[in-house]
């Protein structure tokens, strides 16, 4: 018999996401409805967001970001 282990990828409130950020709440949910925040999900009335998809959303934003603002090469 074979079994299989799931692991849960660590999830985060929408208080513990801001405040890892250094914004407020309210940044995230005027990012989110302008379409330009991470992936959530409501457990109940509460969003949580996905560790993994905030990094994924990070690397999104400075991959846009050094899009827009490239650095001059170094001799």
């Amino acid at each position: 018999m074979e079994t299989t282990t799931e692991t849960l990828d660590t999830v985060l409130s929408l208080s513990e996401l801001a405040a890892r950020l250094g914004v407020t709440v309210q940044t995230i949910y005027d990012l989110r409805s302008q379409g330009r925040g991470p992936r959530g999900f409501r457990v109940g009335r509460e969003l949580r967001f996905r560790v993994s998809e905030i990094d994924a959303w990070l690397a999104r934003m400075e991959a846009a970001d050094a899009a827009r603002h490239p650095q001059a090469a170094w001799p």
